[in-house]
């Protein structure tokens, strides 16, 4: 379902705090993406490696994401995450494949990460972090305000 959750990180010796909201892929939820994008600062879009699909989907919910961002006319980060990186045998989807749809939607990043064994897990959120307080900006000669 919509699950939220907060993420609690330090950077530069600040705390910072994410509000998370988690629409898990679920179409029927698709209509509440362009109402949650006018309150966000920056946006995960993560497939499964192993399930071509998934990468159908997450360029199916790009679409609905941008329309949603077309009526607040504001830009801001996103980073592309291929989720699974530990079922490496069971790959479905090239890295560079990835990487190419990450450069031609102009996103800030990729990232293979594995919600089982955590490995990637934090630099995804602390990429994206950094990204939205530097466009915020609240870094100033590389000191976080």
């Amino acid at each position: 379902g919509l699950d939220f959750f907060v993420k609690n990180l330090e950077i530069n010796e600040k705390l910072i705090s994410l509000q998370i909201w988690d629409f898990a892929g679920e179409s029927r939820f698709r209509f509440l993406l362009p109402d949650y994008v006018k309150g966000a600062s920056g946006a995960i879009f993560m497939y499964d490696i192993t399930r071509f699909s998934s990468l159908k989907n997450m360029e199916d919910w790009l679409l609905v994401f941008n329309q949603g961002l077309i009526k607040t006319e504001k830009r801001f980060p996103i980073i592309m995450v291929g989720g699974k990186a530990d079922l490496i045998k069971k790959r479905a989807i090239q890295s560079e494949d990835a990487i190419e749809i990450a450069k031609k939607q102009k996103f800030i990043g990729f990232i293979e990460c594995s919600s089982k064994t955590g490995e990637n897990v934090g630099k995804i959120f602390i990429t994206l972090a950094k990204t939205m307080i530097k466009e915020a900006g609240l870094i100033q000669d590389n000191v976080l305000l």
